[in-house]
Order: C-alpha cells, then structure tokens, then sequence
C-alpha cells in the first residue's frame, strides 16, 4: 500500500517539517494502518519523522478499546473484531466514515492529555460548524453529538441525541495514534452489532443523514482549515 509505506517511511529529512497531511484512496486495512501508525509514532519520538494527520476509510469492521464490555459487542461475527487498544469502547469503522488518524507530539504540545483530548473536540466542533451544524459535547459521554429535537425524547424525557463522531486515543513516548472518526455517508445500520462506545437511548447520525450533501473532500478540506485554529 503506497499510502501506508508513505507514512513508515518519511525519511528523515521530514522531521523538523510542519504536520504532514496523508489521503489514503481505497479502503486501507486496519492491520496496515496500526502498523503503519505505531511505525510513524515511534519515528517522531525518536525525532526522525514529522507530526502527521491520516485520512483514509477502512472496509466495515469493529474495534474494542480499552474499556469495551463484552456485553456491548451484540452481533459478534457481523464484521471483524479488532483490540485497537485505544481509549474508549466499541466502536464501528467503515465506508462512507471519514478515519482521522492523529499523529502529534502531545509532549511537545504541553502533556496534558486532558487538553488534548479536548483540542480534538474542538477541532471536529469547528469543522462541523463549516457546515452550520453545532456539534456538541456531553459529560460521560465520548465524542461529539448533534441535539435531534425532531425525535421524541427518551421516555424519561431526555432530549434525544446523536453521535457524528467518535474520538479514541492512545499515547506511546507521549506521541498519539489513532485518533478520529465522522460520519460522512456510512451505513448506520451496521452500528446495530454494538452498543456505540457502550451508550443506549441515543442513536449515530452522518452528515449525510442530517440531509447535508457533504462529500469526504468537502470534510477534508474543513478538517485542513480548523486544524491550524485549534493546534497552533
């Protein structure tokens, strides 16, 4: 894979470079996308290759992270089932999902992956806004979520809210990978063989389902413009 073989191998003359930004075409296997990012992780902790941001979409499968309940996994053999060992819980990956595999320097960027964590959250809040849409995060409740006042509340009476995106890291010598995951244009009902990231009562949305006709470059193109904004 080209794309993959790009980010293991940067070279060193990348190191002191500006983040790099890498589109993969095609679906990219998860397999090669956490080799080739605990590859690229380990290069900028040793300063020999450049912070870099992934974009590229896998073919259908989950992952468990750290915190997943076996319990949540509901259709286990539906797709394939990956240890991403990452923050979180379960969560799907796809086609129409827009990957943002996060590679960056945290113990350059102040160590504080509290506030970390939330310059990801602001970086999708803000991409999302490009396309009027307020994205919103909740206490106890990873990632970000668009308020659905046009379905009935919960039978408690609690508004109704969807997920658009889901945010998992990990940190190897204070450098991240894994990272983030929109939904463009995936196949929601493929959320159905887990419970996402172990919340019931809320459903997932897309962009497309919002009735956005936003294309994965028009995403991209945002992601690139709100990045600098909230990184430095």
């Amino acid at each position: 894979m080209n794309q993959a073989n790009e980010l293991t191998h940067p070279g060193a003359e990348n190191a002191h470079q500006p983040v790099e930004w890498i589109t993969s075409t095609g679906l990219v296997s998860y397999e090669d996308a956490l080799a080739a990012m605990e590859a690229r992780a380990d290069a900028i902790a040793r300063g020999e290759a450049s912070e870099a941001i992934w974009l590229l979409e896998h073919p259908p499968l989950y992952t468990a992270g750290t915190s997943a309940r076996p319990e949540d996994l509901i259709e286990p053999d539906r797709f394939p089932v990956y240890e991403a060992r990452r923050g979180g819980q379960y969560t799907y990956h796809g086609p129409g999902q827009r990957i943002v595999y996060v590679m960056l320097d945290v113990g350059k960027r102040g160590r504080d992956v509290r506030c970390f964590v939330r310059q990801l959250e602001d970086w999708v809040i803000a991409t999302l806004a490009e396309f009027n849409l307020k994205g919103e995060i909740r206490p106890g409740r990873v990632g970000v979520w668009i308020a659905r006042p046009d379905k009935t509340p919960l039978p408690d009476g609690t508004p109704r809210e969807d997920k658009i995106a889901a945010i998992g890291i990990r940190l190897r010598k204070w450098v991240s990978f894994h990272g983030i995951s929109i939904n463009v244009e995936p196949d929601l009902s493929h959320f159905g063989g887990i419970v996402p990231c172990g919340i019931t009562g809320h459903g997932v949305t897309s962009l497309v389902d919002l009735g956005l006709p936003v294309t994965m470059d028009d995403l991209d193109v945002a992601l690139k413009r709100q990045f600098g904004p909230v990184f430095g």
